[in-house]
């Protein structure tokens, strides 16, 4: 049996869950959040927690019942205490700043990146450098921050462009001079 697959999801006090069928919705103080999940995987809920089960031992399905869990766990934690990514913006003259929809990056093209926000998501700039995407929804803000990041990768030479807080990179070390 699954090991995460068989651990129950507690659901906090300020947390609602609904299961319809193979449908579960989570709301909670940081937003909503509804997600279908494989028709095979059985929900319940029960004294405040939510069980995942599967109906048999194939392989398919000891792989969709860990993942299933882990899903309803995201939704449950991303609904009362929210998900958090933080980038680092490294170069001369790379910035962000605060557009009404979004954001606007100056990454070194001639021209800026507009970034707007998808719905759940909220960006706060602690400086110009440093970019905090928060929401409820782990996937969402993975996702935005990938592709704030895809804009312009920390490059291995100077090390300059977008990067996760704490990320570490690889430098190289370039040219030697000629004799």
């Amino acid at each position: 049996m699954s090991r995460i697959g068989r651990k129950p999801v507690p659901v906090p006090k300020d947390v609602t869950v609904q299961v319809n069928g193979s449908v579960i919705t989570a709301k909670g103080p940081k937003g909503e959040l509804s997600r279908a999940l494989h028709p095979a995987m059985k929900l319940k809920l029960e004294n405040g927690e939510v069980l995942v089960s599967r109906p048999s031992e194939e392989n398919m399905h000891k792989a969709l019942h860990g993942l299933s869990r882990t899903l309803v766990a995201n939704m449950v934690e991303g609904v009362s205490k929210g998900f958090e990514k933080v980038l680092e913006i490294q170069g001369v003259g790379y910035k962000a700043e605060m557009s009404p929809k979004g954001l606007t990056l100056s990454l070194g093209f001639s021209h800026q990146v507009k970034v707007d926000a998808p719905a759940g998501i909220k960006f706060v700039l602690d400086n110009p450098t440093l970019v905090r995407i928060s929401g409820p929804s782990k996937e969402m803000v993975g996702q935005v921050a990938a592709e704030i990041r895809a804009f312009r990768p920390p490059e291995p030479y100077k090390g300059k462009g977008v990067r996760y807080q704490g990320e570490r990179v690889r430098r190289k070390a370039g040219k030697t001079g000629a004799k």
